[in-house]
């Protein structure tokens, strides 16, 4: 009995020393009017009975007032107060942000309390044979998190959520993580797994005991229904990563370029929409010759603004382009053939001035041409409407406009055309005008069409007549790590229905589907337990081997 006694006593004191306790500041540093120190671990009562000698223990999940004290004296009147008027909390285990006991110190926001503090916590632990048992440290980045995932509390999309949920700076944004801070797309992940690991299952029967069973279904019939199911979690998965594709311009920023021939109001524009001198405004051509890049907030999007040089050709008469301004040119184009959208800038002035002219010059229009027309989405403004005389045809510029080849190839429904003043939307607006220059209206003609470009796809007809999008919003949120375990999810999937000479041409499978006799049942199921792999690893969960490789990196951010 003794023995027995002793090797329970020698495990527990062996998980301690696995798992010891951790604190650490968790607002952030600097002062403030508040400052809250987080303990996780079972070492929490006695950091308590440390720093508040003497006081009853705190009513679980109940803020209690205490004066925090300064450990190892044994009278306390010879001890030096810490803070007079802390904020406790206990939080036993196991419903925790950890899944262990938490203790919270919730202290004055004062840089030298929070020190104090802080410095007192590894003292805290009282001379006795039961807390010296105790390890008792600094916690390492992402380390509460961590335990949160070991304990079952967050799978690692939530853990990524919760990531995106702190450097939120949008509203859009916040509404991206806080579709991942729930655990509904790590369900649908773990639900494709086990439809995964059910099919791999038939076919393991089929190569184990076909010889030795009768079954229902012929073997070949037996693929096709199997084949049917991974077609349908194929056509779930490229789905998902289309939508991870919208969902990291939410995340990361979407990037538009301003492009257009010298002097059309780039500079102007971009001022006006940042609402300050971002950009360096003249009427000398060849002003900007660098990218001016700014980051800004419209209708709850996070923006990439990019102000490019220029583009035109060589002048006639003798003058030359200097090697800075064709270095900026040279940019210009780069950045405009990688930007998620592209704002072509007209000048009013030259619409007026060269009539019958082409709108858009050879070098803007070789721009665009050689701009992908199948991602990248093209809006047209034309700038300087305080110039433009009544008397012109604007449905005829309009109408060019739509017209033209270039923006032909980019939209075939039409090119959105806004036409704004930046000289009138500089001016304070007037009681009779609410939206000066027209600069409101191209705002949230913007952001719809964001708006376009970030909402949710759904696979066409998988369900017949009206497809309700809210489940596949979810998949918004998947991030880059997940899209890239995704795509070899997919590619897994791919090539087991290579393997059983199924047509990708057809979406669905029919009794005209042939098999071939020699179809590789074993390397079929292998590609099927591959692609479960994959799923495993999203969620953190499952028996994949590497898991704990993605884990210190997800945790640090």
């Amino acid at each position: 009995m003794l023995i027995e006694y002793g090797k329970r006593h020698l495990t527990s004191l062996q998980q301690q020393q696995l798992d010891p306790t951790i604190y650490a500041l968790s607002t952030p540093p600097g002062r403030s009017a508040i400052a809250i120190i987080r303990v996780s671990g079972p070492a929490c009562l006695h950091v308590y009975r440390g720093l508040c000698p003497g006081r009853q223990l705190p009513k679980p999940r109940y803020a209690t007032l205490r004066t925090l004290y300064e450990p190892g004296i044994l009278l306390l009147a010879d001890r030096q107060v810490l803070d007079p008027n802390a904020l406790v909390l206990y939080f036993p285990a196991p419903k925790t942000v950890t899944g262990e006991d938490v203790l919270e110190l919730h202290l004055h926001g004062g840089a030298a309390v929070v020190k104090a503090v802080l410095n007192a916590i590894p003292k805290s632990l009282l001379p006795s044979s039961q807390a010296e048992s105790h390890i008792l440290r600094y916690a390492e980045p992402g380390e509460f998190t961590r335990r949160a995932f070991y304990n079952d509390v967050l799978d690692l999309t939530q853990i990524e959520a919760l990531g995106d949920t702190l450097s939120a700076e949008t509203e859009q944004q916040r509404r991206l993580a806080v579709k991942g801070a729930t655990n509904a797309l790590a369900k649908e992940y773990e639900a494709c797994r086990q439809r995964l690991l059910y099919a791999r299952g038939e076919l393991e029967a089929l190569i184990d005991f076909s010889e030795d069973q009768h079954f229902d279904e012929s073997p070949k019939r037996l693929l096709r229904s199997v084949a049917t199911q991974v077609e349908q979690l194929r056509m779930q998965m490229r789905t998902n990563i289309q939508n991870s594709i919208r969902g990291e311009l939410l995340r990361s920023g979407i990037s538009v370029a301003l492009v257009g021939a010298p002097n059309a109001g780039k500079s102007s524009l971009l001022n006006r929409i940042v609402k300050r001198e971002a950009s360096i405004v003249s009427k000398q051509e060849g002003t900007t010759r660098d990218v001016v890049e700014v980051g800004v907030d419209i209708g709850g999007f996070y923006c990439r603004f990019c102000d490019l040089a220029g583009l035109r050709e060589h002048p006639r008469g003798g003058e030359s382009i200097g090697e800075i301004e064709i270095e900026g040119i040279r940019r210009a184009k780069t950045h405009a053939r990688n930007a998620d959208v592209i704002i072509l800038v007209l000048s009013s002035e030259e619409l007026r001035a060269h009539a019958g002219i082409p709108l858009i010059n050879a070098e803007v229009e070789e721009t665009l041409r050689s701009c992908d027309t199948e991602t990248q989405k093209l809006v047209c403004v034309i700038n300087k409407s305080d110039l433009i005389q009544t008397h012109m045809p604007m449905g005829e510029i309009y109408s060019q406009l739509n017209n033209h080849p270039v923006l032909q190839e980019h939209s075939a429904k039409g090119t959105p055309v806004f036409v704004v003043s930046c000289k009138e939307a500089e001016t304070s607006p007037r009681i009779d005008e609410s939206d000066p220059g027209a600069m409101q209206t191209f705002l949230q003609g913007l952001t719809g069409i964001f708006e376009g470009m970030t909402s949710a796809i759904h696979p066409h007809g998988q369900f017949g007549g009206h497809v309700d999008s809210s489940p596949w919003e979810l998949s918004l949120g998947v991030s880059e790590r997940q899209r890239r375990l995704l795509q070899q999810c997919a590619q897994f999937l791919d090539n087991f229905l290579d393997e059983v000479r199924l047509a990708d041409s057809h979406n669905h499978v029919d009794e005209a589907n042939t098999f071939a006799d020699e179809t590789d049942v074993v390397l079929a199921a292998e590609n099927l337990r591959s692609a479960a792999d994959c799923l495993a690893k999203i969620t953190g969960r499952g028996e994949a081997g590497d898991v704990e490789e993605v884990l210190g990196v997800v945790f640090e951010k």
